[in-house]
Order: C-alpha cells, then sequence, then structure tokens
C-alpha cells in the first residue's frame, strides 16, 4: 500500500513517517508532499491507499486539498494529522469526507489505533 504525507514541515513530515514505522506501518510505499497543492497533483498522479494531510499549508490548505480531490471524484482514504483542533475543523473534516483527525503530538499507539482498521 501507499501512504502520501502531506506537511509543510520536512520535520513534521519525517516525524510522521517515524512514528508510521514505529506504528507497525513502515513496509508500506510512503512519498510525501510539501504543500496542500502537491499533495492533490501527487494523488492524482500515484494514487495514494491513504493521504495524511496537516491542515495549515500553503497553496492549498488539507481540507482545501480534501475538496478539490472530492469535487474531482478521487475517493481516497484521506485523514488530518495536525497541531490544531476546534470543533469546527473536525466539522469541516468529516463534512468533507476525512475518516480521521489526529492532534499533534500523536503516538505510535495512537496511529495504529487509527489506522489499522484502515490499512488491516
Amino acid at each position: 500500500m501507499k501512504i502520501l504525507i502531506a506537511d509543510d514541515s520536512r520535520v513534521m513530515r519525517q516525524i510522521v513517517i517515524r512514528t508510521l514505522r514505529q506504528a507497525g506501518f513502515g513496509d508500506h510505499e510512503l512519498i510525501e508532499a510539501a504543500n496542500g497543492r502537491e499533495a492533490v497533483e501527487m494523488t492524482q498522479a500515484h494514487s495514494p491507499d491513504l493521504v495524511l494531510s496537516d491542515w495549515n499549508m500553503p497553496e492549498l490548505t488539507g481540507i482545501e486539498a480534501l475538496r478539490q480531490l472530492r469535487a474531482a471524484g478521487n475517493d481516497v482514504k484521506f485523514g488530518f494529522v495536525t497541531s490544531e483542533s476546534t470543533p469546527e475543523m473536525k466539522e469541516q473534516a468529516e463534512a468533507a469526507g476525512a475518516l480521521f483527525f489526529i492532534v499533534k503530538p500523536f503516538s505510535a499507539e495512537r496511529f495504529d489505533e487509527v489506522f489499522a482498521p484502515i490499512l488491516g
């Protein structure tokens, strides 16, 4: 399976990758996007099985990227790994079709709990 990690912070992408490995998902193909526009383009070009996206990114925010993908008919499994969390953000994410909303800081246990049912 292929997982796309979208975050404008290279360091945060590396932390997400390390945590995925610690949670037992390191054998999946991991690809990275540095902003929301790149996340949309890479999702369309590489057809990942799962997208983990930050909320606040340049060019397109995570929620804008998700909405663009859904408007284009792309139903990739998509969720947020973000430092901000308001009830409004969670409602917007759910309404747009996000499967999960993980708040930073996160743990390998939290990743396993969320991703095991999605990735099998």
